[in-house]
């Protein structure tokens, strides 16, 4: 059975991207893990009568159930939903948990509503964007889950045989039963022999799900996906972190991070 793990800080953009997991967890027959990871706030151990631990393990226990009760109601009780609390570094607690519990995808808000939000939530969705072994969808904020009917993979067109998850970007299009469009991304000035021998190879890996191909040129790479990503109605933008240099000259820019924190599409990464 597919498991959607739904990492949550209890804002408003992360309730979002519960209600957007639970919507695809019906559409696709998974069941629903809802996780909180919560930070022992500095200086407890120096100051105990700061914080009462007990209090913040029963305060986000609370919330967690709280969130499990509006997605059983959302999904009429047809899906299985599970909830945990944890204490412990974002990230490592995130990756631990994926190990045990495999994932189909993890799903996260991309954007908080206040501007600490979007600098305390926002930095840890990038970072496991650019670092979790698992595929993780990032929602922006009020973006609805639809049935998936174009995926668009950004991709650069280098060594695409080495770089490129087949297996995984298969089995995702025929989960949502979707079309593929292939997004290449530069500038006029960057385009190479090497792009049309690449984009050859993999075509032949890949010419089984009958992908269209799309070359973009904008002199700022986020703003080109996005902008073809909000016109042709993509559903969902695929992104491969460790594969290329692609979503690290994404990020690297605070100007570029808008892709991650800005995009009015779901974002997915997959590593290998």
């Amino acid at each position: 059975m597919k498991t959607i793990l739904v990492a949550t800080d209890f804002s408003p953009a992360a309730l979002n991207a519960a209600n957007y997991a639970a919507d695809m967890a019906l559409a696709i027959h998974a069941d629903i893990f809802l996780l909180h990871i919560y930070q022992m706030p500095v200086g407890y151990a120096e100051v105990p009568v700061a914080v009462n631990i007990n209090d913040l393990i029963k305060d986000a226990g609370m919330q967690l159930n709280h969130i499990k009760d509006i997605l059983i109601k959302r999904t009429d009780g047809k899906i299985k939903i599970a909830a945990e609390v944890r204490e412990g570094a974002f990230f490592q607690e995130l990756k631990t948990f994926c190990e045990n519990i495999k994932p189909y995808t993890v799903i996260m808000g991309s954007q908080g509503t206040t501007a600490a939000e979007r600098l305390f939530f926002g930095n840890h969705t990038v970072r496991a964007m650019k670092r979790l072994e698992w595929p993780l969808i990032t929602v922006p904020n009020g973006a609805r889950y639809s049935a998936i009917k174009k995926i668009g993979l950004a991709c650069d067109f280098n060594k695409v045989v080495d770089t490129t998850p087949v297996e995984e970007i298969k089995t995702l299009v025929s989960d949502f039963n979707a079309e593929l469009h292939v997004l290449n991304t530069g500038k006029k000035t960057e385009f190479a022999p090497d792009t049309v021998f690449e984009s050859a190879l993999l075509q032949e890996m890949i010419g089984s799900l009958n992908p269209s191909y799309h070359f973009i040129t904008n002199d700022n790479t986020d703003e080109g996906i996005m902008d073809f990503a909000e016109k042709n109605s993509i559903d969902l933008l695929l992104v491969l972190p460790k594969r290329h240099s692609l979503l690290d000259k994404l990020i690297s820019k605070s100007h570029t991070r808008q892709l991650v924190l800005h995009s009015h599409v779901p974002v997915m990464a997959i590593h290998q």
